[in-house]
C-alpha cells in the first residue's frame, strides 16, 4: 500500500515557478529542538487561536492573514510518556473551534471533534483539554468542528504533539518538521475562500510549500557522521504528495505515531498524505560539506530540508535499532471474531453541490453509528473507494492494522491514517478498546466538511 498514486485531479502544476523560486530562501534550524509552545511551559499550555498577519513568502509584496497559536506558525507540545497534558483553547478568531489531538489514543471527551464529543468554543470563549496520552509518538494538533474545519487549517491552526520516549533513540537533533501548502495570491496575501458547495472535489491545493510556515528549502546543519531524528508531519488541508530522501540514509521508526520494525523506505522514498507522520533516523556522511535532502515530488521536485555536515566528525553511533513495541497494542487480532462492516465512499461528479457519502449518507451525528460494538471486539472495516479520487481516511482514538487482500495477515505496522485507491477496497482491522463515540473521516478538510464521515460507537 505504500505505492500509491497521486489523486486525479490534484493538478500539481498549481505548485508555480516563482513560488519554487521565491522558497530558494533557506532558514538555519540552530536548536537541537523545535521551539516549545508559549505558554506556563511543561505539560501546561494556552493555545491562544488569533488572527496575525505574517509574510509567508519572502518575496510577497503583502502580508497573509493567517491563525496562529500564540502568534507562531507550527508550534511543537513536548511533554514525557505518562505526563498529563492541560492545553486551554483561547479562541480569538471568527469562527468556533475545538481541537482533535490526530492518533492520540485518549479519552473520548477529549477528542476534540466539536459536534459529537464536545461543543465547539465559540468566538471569544475557550475550552480546556486535559488528559494523559497513552503512548509515545509523534501527533497532530488540528481544528475538528463538523462542518467547519477546512478554513481553520487552511490558514495555519496546526501543531505537533510529542509524547517523547522514556529512553529516546542517540540522536544529535530532534526535530519536528511541519509540511504545508498555501494558496496565495501573486502579492503573496491568501486567496479567497470557496464557499462550501463551491469547493473542488480535490480539496484546496496550496500555490506554495511551506516547513513550520518558513520558505523552503530549510537548511540544517548536522556533525559529519552524525544522526538525526526527523518527525515528518503533513498538515496540508489536500495535497497528496511522495518525499524522496537523497544523500543519505533514511530509515523509518515509526509511522503514525506508533512504533514499526525499522526499514529503509522502498525507491527511497514514502506517500505523505494529509494527516500522515513518520519519524524516521537519517545517517549522515561521515566527511563535512556533504549534503542531502527531503524533496517533495511535485513537478520536477521541491526541497523541503537540506541538511549539510559541518564540524568535526562526531564519535560513531550504536547500529540503527527499532523502537521499543507499544505494548498497549494487542500483538495479534482474532479477525474471526471481529465485527465487520463495509464503508462505501461515493460522491456523482456530475453534481457539484451534492454531498460526499459513506453508505449512501453524508456524516450526521444524529444518524445511527456506522459500526456499535461492545469494548473489546475486533473490528474489520471494509473502505471501498467508488470515486476518482484516492481517499485518505482517519480513524479516531485507534491504531489498526492493513490488512492482506485476502485477510491472511496485515502489514507490519500500525496506522489511523491509510490511503484509499480510487475504485478500490481496503480494508482495516484493529480491536475497539476505547469506548466512545469516534469518527473514521476523510482527511482532506474539504471532504470532511462535505460530509465525508461517518462514525463507530464503542460501548
Amino acid at each position: 500500500m505504500f505505492l500509491i498514486r497521486m489523486p486525479r485531479g490534484e493538478n500539481v502544476s498549481m505548485i508555480t515557478r516563482r513560488a519554487v523560486t521565491a522558497g530558494l530562501a533557506t532558514t538555519l534550524i540552530a536548536l537541537s529542538r523545535p521551539t516549545q509552545a508559549q505558554g506556563s511551559g511543561g505539560s501546561e499550555q494556552t493555545f491562544t487561536a488569533k488572527p496575525t498577519h505574517l509574510k509567508l513568502r519572502p518575496d510577497a509584496a503583502a502580508d497573509a492573514e493567517t491563525w496562529t497559536f500564540n502568534g507562531s506558525l507550527s508550534p511543537v507540545v513536548r511533554v514525557r510518556q505518562g505526563e498529563e497534558l492541560k492545553l486551554r483553547l483561547e479562541n480569538e478568531t471568527a469562527l468556533p473551534l475545538s481541537l482533535h489531538f490526530h492518533g492520540v489514543r485518549g479519552v473520548n471527551a477529549m477528542d476534540g471533534v466539536g459536534g459529537l464529543t464536545q461543543d465547539p468554543a465559540l468566538p471569544g470563549r475557550s475550552h480546556e483539554y486535559r488528559f494523559t496520552p497513552p503512548d509515545a509518538g509523534t501527533f497532530l494538533i488540528r481544528p475538528c468542528v463538523l462542518g467547519g474545519s477546512a478554513d481553520p487549517l487552511e490558514r495555519g491552526l496546526s501543531a505537533f504533539l510529542i509524547v517523547e520516549e522514556s529512553q529516546p533513540p542517540q540522536v544529535d537533533q530532534d526535530l519536528a518538521l511541519l509540511v504545508d501548502d498555501w494558496r496565495l495570491n501573486d502579492d503573496g496575501s491568501l486567496a479567497p475562500f470557496e464557499k462550501a458547495a463551491e469547493t473542488a472535489p480535490a480539496g484546496r491545493l496550496g500555490s506554495w510549500l511551506s516547513v513550520n510556515g518558513r520558505a523552503t528549502p530549510q537548511r540544517i546543519e548536522a556533525p559529519p557522521g552524525g544522526r538525526l531524528r526527523l518527525r515528518l508531519a503533513n498538515a496540508c488541508n489536500a495535497r497528496t504528495m511522495r518525499l524522496r530522501f537523497e544523500g543519505m540514509k533514511a530509515y523509518v521508526i515509526a509511522i503514525d505515531g506508533q512504533p514499526t520494525s525499522t526499514f529503509e523506505p522502498l525507491k527511497a522514498s514514502l506517500p505523505f498524505a494529509p494527516g500522515t507522520r513518520y519519524d524516521l533516523l537519517v545517517d549522515l556522511a561521515p566527511e563535512p560539506g556533504a549534503s542531502g535532502a527531503v524533496t517533495a515530488l511535485i513537478g520536477d521536485g521541491m526541497p523541503l530540508i537540506e541538511v549539510v555536515t559541518a564540524g568535526e566528525k562526531r564519535p560513531e553511533l550504536p547500529a540503527v535499532a527499532p523502537l521499543p513495541p507499544n505494548q498497549k497494542l494487542p500483538e495479534a487480532i482474532k479477525l474471526q471474531n471481529a465485527g465487520r462492516k463495509d464503508a462505501v465512499i461515493k460522491r456523482d461528479p456530475k453534481a457539484p453541490h451534492v454531498p460526499w457519502t459513506v453508505n449512501g449518507a453524508a456524516g450526521n451525528p444524529k444518524a445511527p453509528p456506522l459500526i456499535k460494538v461492545k469494548r473489546g471486539t475486533p473490528v474489520v472495516l471494509a473502505l471501498r473507494n467508488e470515486t476518482a479520487f484516492v481517499q485518505p481516511m482517519h480513524l479516531h482514538g485507534h491504531s489498526f492494522r492493513l490488512l492482506h487482500p485476502l485477510d491472511d495477515g496485515w502489514e507490519p505496522y500500525w496506522l489511523d491514517t491509510v490511503q484509499v485507491p480510487e475504485n478500490k477496497t481496503i480494508r482495516i482491522a484493529f480491536v475497539a478498546d476505547n469506548p466512545g463515540k469516534w469518527l473514521l473521516a476523510s482527511t482532506v478538510m474539504e471532504r470532511f466538511d462535505a460530509g465525508l464521515w461517518t462514525w463507530i460507537e464503542v460501548t
